[in-house]
């Protein structure tokens, strides 16, 4: 494609994303398409020729949008926000635009100093001391992973320089809370820990892990002869949003010895707003931590900050040197390669630095406050409304809930709610994600779509009444 005929398509693209930004909310949430439907739109084989691209938005309307459930709909309450405003758009487009690599700060000096910038930025928006340094990875999985690993060669004198997990004599462990997210059991898998060294921890009755519980965990492994090495402390879990009291987690690790990592993935935006701060109590004491700003804050997928407050120790586990990569200014510059798993980057920090440039702090305040305002109002509908009850507590912008209809429990209770959810969902009217909590299905509505105002919020308390009206056939 030549620049002119990719000016004009991509005219039209933009004209396109903007009509459907702009009238999203006339669209059903979910999608509602059958297993293989969208695939059955496309041809088996590839073109052996190529095509014009000139019918390229009528085919997305009639073959892609069908089946996308729109994560950027005023009520989207499903999983967790992925919010990816326009100006955060802008800067994607322009790091896709300009294609360039970052395998070394040679490579593309701006994009590793622009990462530097924005990093920093969010460590000051979020108050974080200055002894941190940050990066931006894909997903909080990759820093989960990228944690374990640092723990790991921490613990054993760097062991990958010998004979790795292999020629240690005695196994490593990792603790983490049972409502700790997935990606920490694939990290700890993924790094060789072995499952029958991952530790879940139990938790209280506010779901959050229990130091007591902890400090046993360490004190009986320690005992059989294995080596505690690291602990996976949560602000914000997915389930529930529940809050690890990190200021004690981190004494126990210190007494240890143990790497502590603290996955503030979703909840991590929060402290952007000082008010929220006391829940992360303790985390300077922390060796890693992670925060999603793909996710509430607002910057467009994927973008994840992975914070060390020991950056050599991280250039040390995670450094690659091929000679085609080496410059005279190494010693003075970060070769971002070194600071995490994959060679190559995308210039990830374009959509960070225009989504802060576009909002400012006060803005993306502003938005986060009125995001917990209508969390509060929507938990005290359902808290005065007789059947219904908020079974977590709601630190944050979720809420876990459950309508119970009298004389319904067990699995009759797990089918209804199931039940009643499907319903809303397909109706198209708003997207929520069901989910275990204490062995029985409930309803988290996770509230923080980037156009979601309090009317959005009172249309889904309407919707969910409306689902549960004929409460009398349920089960």
């Amino acid at each position: 494609m030549d620049p002119e005929a990719f000016r004009r398509l991509g005219h039209e693209l933009i004209d396109w994303v903007a009509d459907y930004r702009q009238g999203i909310a006339e669209r059903p949430v979910m999608a509602r398409v059958t297993p293989g439907e969208i695939k059955r739109c496309f041809p088996e084989a590839p073109p052996e020729v190529g095509e014009s691209l000139g019918g390229l938005i009528g085919e997305l309307e009639r073959d892609i949008l069908p089946g996308l459930s729109h994560w950027q709909h005023p009520r989207f309450f499903g999983y967790f926000p992925a919010n990816a405003p326009l100006e955060s758009v802008l800067g994607d487009y322009l790091a896709t635009g300009l294609g360039v690599l970052g395998l070394s700060w040679q490579a593309s000096p701006a994009l590793t100093e622009l990462e530097e910038v924005t990093t920093d930025w969010v460590r000051q928006m979020v108050g974080l001391s200055d002894g941190w340094r940050g990066v931006i990875e894909d997903t909080a999985s990759t820093g989960a992973l990228v944690a374990l690993i640092c723990a790991r060669e921490r613990a054993t004198g760097y062991s990958l320089a010998h004979g790795g997990l292999q020629g240690e004599p005695r196994p490593l462990v990792v603790y983490a809370s049972r409502q700790a997210h997935s990606s920490v059991e694939k990290a700890a898998l993924l790094a060789g820990f072995g499952r029958d060294n991952l530790r879940w921890i139990e938790t209280d009755e506010a779901l959050a892990m229990r130091p007591d519980a902890l400090a046993a965990a360490i004190a009986d492994d320690t005992a059989r002869d294995r080596v505690p090495c690291a602990v996976v402390a949560t602000t914000g879990t997915t389930g529930s949003t529940a809050l690890d009291p990190i200021a004690d987690i981190a004494g126990i690790a210190q007494e240890h010895g143990i790497w502590l990592h603290v996955d503030a993935a979703m909840a991590g935006s929060a402290m952007i707003l000082p008010e929220c701060r006391w829940m992360w109590g303790g985390v300077e004491a922390a060796d890693s931590l992670v925060i999603n700003a793909h996710k509430w804050l607002g910057a467009a997928f994927d973008c994840s900050l992975y914070y060390v407050r020991d950056a050599e120790h991280l250039v040390r586990v995670m450094s690659t040197n091929p000679s085609y990569l080496q410059s005279g200014v190494d010693d003075r510059v970060s070769n971002l390669r070194d600071w995490g798993i994959p060679l190559g980057r995308r210039f990830r920090a374009l959509k960070m630095w225009l989504l802060i440039r576009a909002n400012g702090v006060a803005g993306l305040q502003a938005r986060l406050r009125r995001d917990l305002a209508n969390a509060q109002w929507l938990a005290e509908q359902v808290e005065n409304a007789p059947g219904w009850r908020v079974v977590a507590p709601v630190p944050l912008q979720t809420l876990c809930l459950r309508h119970e209809p009298p004389g319904l429990g067990g699995e009759a209770l797990d089918r209804y709610t199931l039940a009643w959810c499907d319903r809303i969902n397909r109706s198209g009217a708003a997207y929520l994600t069901p989910a275990v909590l204490d062995d029985r299905w409930m309803v988290r509505v996770s509230i923080g779509a980037t156009p979601t105002e309090r009317e959005d919020v009172a249309a889904l308390w309407r919707a969910m009444q409306a689902a549960t009206a004929d409460a009398g056939t349920a089960g």
